[in-house]
């Protein structure tokens, strides 16, 4: 191998994607670390419009593009009612297949031509609208983007077959154990919050009509629940008259959907099986009642689940996957939205060992809350959370949509520039601090989906109900 390539090779083994211990030296022959790099934070112009949208723009040279993002709290898997479940996914998907003044074909050809393209997606706390254009078709795409989110008709045709694929992805996700063991959790982990019912059912698909998506849309898509994110080669004044001109006139029609209520926390751990008969591994699932990203905890907590579970090098993946063997990959760490969060860990292993993975995950929780992260683990992890945050908010599109999407779980704007200095300061006590409050095992809810010939060795980990297929 020749000299160049070896010394490449030799720095990735030594990063966090590598399988290589964090206090392992580094060859001499290497060059040290550069200096981290801050993010740079955005100069962000903001107002707020008189009917309530608010508006940022992100100025920045580079690829003459501009980059939209329409985000609309409220407007997501929080607000489907008990019959629903998973109702926001279908709605968003629907938003660019005809509006007012064009059909779904017409719309794709209109944004191709301006060199970009339109869509939407659904999360628990919104739906984003989000579009793309070269900069001097950013007037023009605005005011598609506005026609999309503001004018959807919800054509007969459109929503029949959005409909008939939703069954059809449906049948394909109910055969994955992964899916099945998720779902149970979030059902344990939220209860009959709307957080604990994110996935559709095939009764509340064929429930959905082009009625229901027009009432739905009235009532969760509101200026004043809305924020428009413009980024890339564009003057502030050009986007906020951009913005007025599109947006300006929007006005809220009828009652706005009711906020979604508080998380109450699971009261105790639980434990099932889900049956899959003649399985040759387990899915596991671990799980507790978390935070939401608004906490005081939250990035000691997010900085704790990187060294625990939160990439390649972690200690449940190296401990389960490098040392034992039991899995191809395992993870742990913490998920937090608007109004609540849980704690998650998952692994697929085979039936013989499920048992010693559960006890695994627990050594490894435990320990978190019991020792102090080395100084070579914690700097080793800070660079990885910090890269990696650099590298995906490299492209404007994506710093468009980090702004969106903290906007929509409640963190500020400033948070962008604010998360990696954060982070640099977290400490080995507060790491350990978060690992006592958040993972003792004793805390967690399991769920597992196999054959119930392991449940002899899950005995000592709880008394599992079992739900047959």
């Amino acid at each position: 191998m020749k000299p160049l390539m070896l010394a490449v090779s030799l720095a990735l083994l030594a990063g966090p994607l590598g399988a290589v211990a964090a206090d392992t030296p580094l060859p001499a022959a290497l060059p040290a670390y550069g200096k981290d790099k801050p993010i740079p934070a955005p100069k962000i112009t903001r107002q707020t419009l008189a009917n309530g949208l608010e508006v940022w723009v992100v100025p920045r040279q580079g690829l003459p593009r501009v980059d939209f993002v329409l985000a609309v709290r409220g407007a997501g898997f929080s607000a489907d009612d008990a019959t629903h479940p998973g109702f926001a996914n279908m709605l968003a998907g629907l938003l660019n297949e005809g509006s007012a003044k064009h059909d779904s074909r017409a719309l794709a050809e209109l944004a191709q031509g301006m060199g970009g393209a339109i869509g939407a997606s659904a999360s628990h706390d919104g739906i984003s609208v989000s579009a793309n254009a070269l900069a001097s078709q950013a007037a023009p795409m605005m005011a598609l983007l506005a026609e999309v989110a503001r004018t959807p008709v919800f054509p007969a045709k459109e929503v029949a077959l959005a409909k008939g694929n939703a069954l059809q992805s449906l049948k394909v996700q109910e055969a994955q154990p992964g899916f099945r063991a998720t779902r149970a959790m979030n059902k344990l982990m939220f209860g009959e919050h709307p957080y604990g019912a994110v996935d559709p059912s095939v009764e509340s698909i064929q429930s959905v009509s082009e009625e229901l998506l027009r009432a739905e849309h009235a009532k969760r898509f509101r200026p004043d629940r809305s924020l428009l994110v413009v980024s890339g080669r564009i003057t502030p004044a050009e986007a906020l008259k951009l913005a007025k001109a599109a947006f300006g006139d929007w006005q809220a029609n009828g009652a706005a959907a009711p906020d979604a209520p508080a998380v109450q926390p699971a009261a105790k751990p639980a434990f099932v099986m889900l049956e899959r008969p003649g399985s040759v591994q387990a899915t596991l699932r671990i799980g507790a009642p978390g935070i939401a990203a608004t906490a005081a905890d939250y990035v000691p907590l997010r900085m704790a689940s990187t060294i625990l579970g939160g990439g390649f090098s972690s200690r449940v993946n190296m401990n389960l996957r490098e040392e034992k063997g039991y899995t191809y990959g395992a993870s742990a760490g913490t998920i937090n939205y608007r109004l609540g969060g849980r704690m998650s860990g998952a692994a697929d292993v085979r039936n013989e060992v499920a048992g010693a993975a559960l006890g695994e995950f627990f050594k490894e929780y435990r320990r978190l809350g019991t020792e102090l992260v080395s100084d070579a683990e914690m700097q080793m992890n800070r660079r990885y959370v910090a890269g990696t945050y650099l590298l995906t908010n490299q492209l404007q599109r994506a710093v468009a949509n980090t702004l969106a999407n903290n906007w929509l779980i409640g963190l500020p704007a400033d948070f962008l520039g604010q998360y990696v200095p954060l982070v640099q300061k977290v400490t080995p006590e507060q790491v350990r601090a978060m690992g006592k409050k958040y993972f003792s095992p004793e805390a967690q809810s399991i769920v597992v989906v196999g054959d119930k010939a392991i449940l002899e060795q899950l005995k000592t980990y709880g008394d599992f109900s079992i739900q047959p297929k």
